[in-house]
């Protein structure tokens, strides 16, 4: 979306919260009206760009068939087409916008009458940035999705200096064509990663169409079947303890004499809180309720 929209959604993080659902209603209303099928989508949020600056936009994944439910068949492969709906998309966001601002629940510096200005130039502005790119590999969906969803805002390579009162990072700048070097006060650089702090309880991918909760319990297995596909067993969760000597390289059952720690018992709520008692854990696991001493 255009740059001048930014702000208010950066204002205004509960409106943030919806454009995910609205580009995939975007994607599905396009779909079935186009081929009257509905697909797999994943959708990924993402609020920074790459000057740390908040630039809100989604990275959408598509599936490249999709189910007719009226035949019970899948189609494939699916073409999209890159105007209509960069059209929709833009339709849909400037009136989401209008009817926030109707309903009261967008907040602003600006009054009313400037915003409606602003949403009516851009919903005339000719075109809107979007990209579409062919379909991919299940390595390099998975390579992407992983880097969107689980990305700092900045990798620590791109951190020249730190000190008592100053962060000095480079960013690549794509007009120039070269990297720039930023510096900036502590305070300033927290409150800039703080913005992409996601709020709680919000989901780093969210899924739609066939994907979406209360549709792939009933829809799933179907999907399988007409793409001659088997459905892989989940892979089994780890244990805290395989997790953390797998990715720290730290075994939390080994005390700090290099001994291996056993379950012994729980201290009722009478004992001694005060007196040393070495901790020992025998299984890899806690049962519900039961903690170290």
């Amino acid at each position: 979306m255009p740059a001048v929209l930014w702000p208010i959604f950066q204002q205004n993080r509960h409106l943030l919260h919806d454009l995910p659902a609205l580009g995939a209603a975007v994607v599905e209303q396009w779909m079935r009206d186009k081929y009257g099928v509905r697909v797999l989508i994943m959708v990924v949020p993402h609020t920074f760009g790459g000057h740390l600056n908040f630039n809100c936009h989604l990275h959408i994944l598509v599936s490249a068939g999709g189910l007719r439910e009226s035949e019970g068949r899948w189609i494939s492969p699916l073409c999209f087409d890159k105007n209509e709906l960069m059209e929709l998309w833009r339709n849909a966001v400037i009136r989401y916008l209008r009817e926030a601002l109707k309903a009261r629940v967008l907040k602003s510096d600006c009054d009313g009458a400037y915003l409606n200005r602003v949403f009516t130039a851009e919903h005339e502005r000719p075109r809107w940035i979007i990209h579409i790119h062919a379909s991919m590999s299940k390595k390099h969906f998975l390579q992407y999705a992983a880097r969107y969803a689980r990305r700092p805002p900045i990798a620590q390579r791109r951190i020249v200096e730190v000190t008592d009162g100053e962060v000095e990072f480079w960013t690549n700048d794509k007009r120039q064509g070269r990297r720039v070097t930023t510096r900036c006060s502590l305070l300033e650089f927290v409150v800039i990663l703080a913005e992409h702090v996601p709020d709680r309880y919000r989901h780093a991918i969210r899924h739609f169409g066939l994907l979406a909760p209360r549709t792939k319990t009933r829809t799933l297995a179907a999907v399988f079947v007409l793409v001659g596909q088997n459905k892989r067993p989940r892979t089994r969760r780890m244990s805290w303890r395989t997790s953390l000597q797998r990715y720290f390289g730290v075994d939390p059952l080994i005390d700090s004499q290099g001994q291996s720690m056993q379950w012994v018992r729980r201290q009722g709520a009478e004992c001694d809180r005060n007196l040393p008692v070495r901790r020992e854990c025998k299984d890899q696991r806690r049962q519900p309720g039961e903690h170290l001493c």
